[in-house]
């Protein structure tokens, strides 16, 4: 059975390389990549013969069918890209307007569910990365790209490699934390899992990471289980980590080093002193 290979078209390569040349995340190519793509279905040609007005018809087409700010945001930010960088035709993008953003509170964990939720989690794997996400506050993408040698025990200390913004940093390591990772590499490392130097949370194929889409199922099924209503996400460990520290009178500077943050919107402004937070 022969499988038939779909090459990519010049003007998609090119774009890919525009990308590239600039050191785009895996993610953000993904979207730009299909906001062209469903541009072009859309228009029913080539994209690069579009006009001006081709492209506000499009954005008038997709808030007539309900298209979320956020995407819609996304949308424009990709074509804004294939046609001012790519194609060189800024002047097309003219008419299209990003849309205001609704500003919503956060849904906040309690330490109690959050305790719960970890415990519910199906494995020690998904229990360490839950954990690690809380009591660092770092991003899912961020957790998944970690690897062994990330782990400063000396200093105690997280190594964050190229996270948001392509900076790297560090976050902070309690003792808790310590002996949960220990617990999991001791373990990982006894059924194979783990390769010398490799990903601290390895997929299927420990030459690959955990995905944060995987680790996003993890959450969801480790709420059921546990019981927890609320409408979460990875990201809810983040806000939970950044909501309990302030709580403990942590003093808000300190939280938006430790998150990466030039500013926190969603936090009320406190100066206090430093508490340790350990799932």
């Amino acid at each position: 059975m022969s499988t038939t290979l779909h090459p990519i078209s010049p003007l998609r390569q090119r774009m890919l390389d525009d990308m590239r040349m600039r050191k785009f995340g895996e993610k953000t190519q993904l979207d730009y990549v299909r906001a062209v793509r469903k541009f072009t279905q859309y228009l029913g040609r080539s994209p690069d013969t579009a006009s001006i007005d081709d492209l506000r018809n499009y954005q008038l087409y997709l808030v007539d069918h309900g298209t979320s700010p956020y995407t819609l945001n996304s949308t424009i930010s990709g074509l804004k890209f294939f046609f001012g960088v790519t194609l060189d035709r800024p002047e097309v993008m003219a008419k299209m307007q990003p849309v205001h953003l609704p500003r919503k509170l956060p849904v906040i964990l309690s330490p109690d569910e959050v305790k719960r939720l970890i415990a519910a989690a199906g494995n020690l794997k998904h229990q360490t990365a839950l954990a690690l996400a809380y009591a660092t506050g770092l991003r899912v993408s961020e957790v998944v790209s970690l690897k062994v040698g990330d782990i400063d025990s000396q200093r105690m200390t997280l190594r964050v490699e190229q996270g948001k913004g392509q900076k790297d940093r560090y976050a902070m390591l309690s003792p808790v934390l310590l002996e949960r990772l220990r617990l999991w590499w001791r373990v990982a490392r006894a059924q194979g899992k783990m390769l010398d130097g490799g990903w601290l949370f390895p997929g299927q194929n420990p030459v690959r990471h955990l995905s944060a889409r995987q680790l996003d199922r993890a959450i969801h099924a480790a709420a059921d289980e546990a019981g927890i209503e609320k409408r979460i996400s990875m990201h809810s460990l983040r806000h939970a980590f950044a909501t309990h520290l302030l709580e403990q009178k942590v003093d808000i500077r300190l939280i938006q080093v430790l998150l990466g943050h030039k500013k926190l919107d969603y936090l009320p402004h406190r100066t206090m002193s430093r508490a340790d937070l350990t799932p």
